[in-house]
């Protein structure tokens, strides 16, 4: 289990994703269940333990500056967390040099999801 979509968070690593909770590690047994799992990620995200950090950066700002903290934290959720349209991922397509259209069609085929049209495309 990891974050796509890239987070603030000291216990979540801003580059991979990857995220600090023993019971992903450690502590994992076959009886945890999904559910479990999703609990116990809800509960750090509500409760950081920067003591214990995934991402060191993260923590330290988060110990000793939480006004920058919280506007780190907002900025990436603007940046990254923002929705992506369906012309977002036309106007993608179009930027890699096929025309709106192609772009279109291609999304359209493949229930509009990015990378299957942008493979579709690429392979002719």
């Amino acid at each position: 289990m990891k974050f796509d979509t890239k987070i603030w968070h000291p216990n979540i690593s801003s580059q991979t994703g990857a995220i600090c909770l023993d019971i992903l590690k450690n502590e994992w047994t076959p009886a945890l269940t999904i559910r479990t799992a999703l609990i116990s990620l809800q509960a750090l995200l509500s409760a950081p333990e920067p003591d214990d950090p995934q991402d060191a950066e993260v923590a330290n700002m988060y110990k000793t500056d939480m006004d920058e903290f919280n506007r780190k934290a907002s900025e990436w959720v603007t940046t990254f967390a923002k929705e992506v349209t369906n012309d977002d991922k036309v106007q993608k397509i179009v930027e890699m040099g096929f025309t709106a259209e192609q772009a279109r069609e291609a999304l359209e085929k493949v229930d509009w999801v990015e990378e299957a049209a942008v493979n579709a495309l690429l392979m002719g």
